[in-house]
């Protein structure tokens, strides 16, 4: 488990994530052409849950829709 700061909408928080899905978070950040931090406040837009479940949510969709 590994914490990172990021920064949304102008205000520093934690999240607590496996480096395995951060990785993947790197890796869909890098194929969409934008950084780690603008894609977890694009999932923080539409999350309606806590932010870590959220972007393990979001990743396992990508992957899910990456198969299709």
């Amino acid at each position: 488990m590994k914490k990172k700061s990021v920064v949304l909408f102008g205000h520093a928080t934690s999240v607590s994530l496996e480096n395995e899905f951060w990785q993947a978070l790197q890796d869909i950040a890098d194929n969409r052409q934008t950084s780690v931090s603008a894609l977890i406040a694009q999932i923080d837009e539409n999350r309606t849950t806590n932010l870590s479940s959220a972007i393990r949510v979001f990743i396992l969709k990508q992957l899910q829709n990456s198969k299709n």
